[in-house]
């Protein structure tokens, strides 16, 4: 069974190497139908795509880089961003170019359209996946999550502690997993992240009262300061005027209180420091989810997520 996977996951792997090692694997590998994945050296004056293959050069014609490229509903930027990458492909053919060195001409497209309609048109809400981040911006990141597909995974789905930008969780490449939550009006997957990193409860259990630990402040307020301990927890300290958003801080517990769903904090120090963001710690890394509950329960305040189809 034919596994879809982000671009990337195959391009060291061995069966890929081995693909790639001469002609005639690369003729087998056409005549079995493989997936294979390759880098992209160059992208052509008319966005064609040139591929390192080892043994010889690819070629992926411009209307063969992507799905919806040829009808103009994506931008050719989707395929000059591919240059210096993996990306995912079948061979078509051989062909001689004007030197007489034989060429592979490859389709990135063909791979996408089966990708779509054996894996990303079956997913359902709840669905847990594996994704890679391409890029972020303001609202959020954007996630392959099957050969070069991209869905978006919004801002306030990232975690349950605020941000001010995906790159305070992710960086660019960064493998990570998700959650399908639903479609769009266009019909394309929507992520989201928050579900898998823990509940209420399942985090606390990581800190004690009289523990002094770290935190990024997350949110200055007139009543007190949002400390975050982990992704999808944190705590309340008093206000002061020299803390800022951003700033590293360590902090006394001074209580958890598991039915407010609250954990009092005192801010023991805080500096200015580079935030490194670190690799997520899942509690879900697989399966289906029908409903996520964040909070405990008996809590006053009830937070959970519920996937509907």
């Amino acid at each position: 069974m034919t596994e879809y996977l982000p671009e990337g996951s195959l391009i060291d792997s061995p069966k890929n190497k081995a693909a790639l090692q001469s002609i005639e694997s690369l003729r087998e590998a056409q005549k079995s139908g493989e997936i294979l994945e390759a880098r992209v050296i160059v992208c052509t004056a008319k966005h064609d795509l040139i591929l390192d293959l080892g043994a010889i050069r690819g070629v992926i014609p411009r209307n063969e880089g992507a799905i919806g490229i040829e009808s103009g509903e994506t931008r050719d930027i989707a395929i000059i961003s591919r240059v210096n990458k993996p990306v995912c492909f079948r061979i078509t053919g051989f062909e001689q170019d004007k030197n007489g060195r034989t060429v592979a001409i490859c389709s990135r497209k063909t791979v996408q359209e089966e990708c779509t309609a054996n894996y990303l048109d079956k997913l359902i809400p709840g669905d847990v996946i594996p994704a890679v981040v391409t890029h972020m911006e303001s609202f959020g990141c954007f996630a392959d999550i099957g050969c070069g597909i991209s869905s978006l995974l919004p801002i306030d789905s990232i975690s349950v502690s605020r941000i001010s930008h995906p790159s305070d969780r992710f960086r660019s490449g960064q493998g990570i997993f998700a959650v399908v939550s639903g479609r769009d009006e266009a019909g394309r997957i929507c992520l989201s992240h928050k579900e898998l990193l823990g509940t209420w409860e399942e985090n606390a259990a990581n800190f004690a009262p009289g523990e002094t630990v770290g935190g990024i402040i997350r949110s200055v307020e007139d009543y007190g300061v949002f400390v975050e301990l982990a992704p999808n927890l944190a705590g309340l300290a008093e206000s002061c005027s020299r803390l800022a958003p951003g700033m590293q801080a360590s902090v006394y517990i001074k209580s958890l209180i598991p039915d407010k769903m609250k954990i009092k904090l005192i801010v023991v120090d805080a500096f200015e420091g580079e935030s490194i963001p670190k690799e997520p710690e899942y509690y879900i890394t697989k399966g289906h989810l029908d409903r996520w509950q964040y909070s405990p329960a008996g809590c006053s305040k009830n937070v959970a997520t519920i996937f509907s189809r």
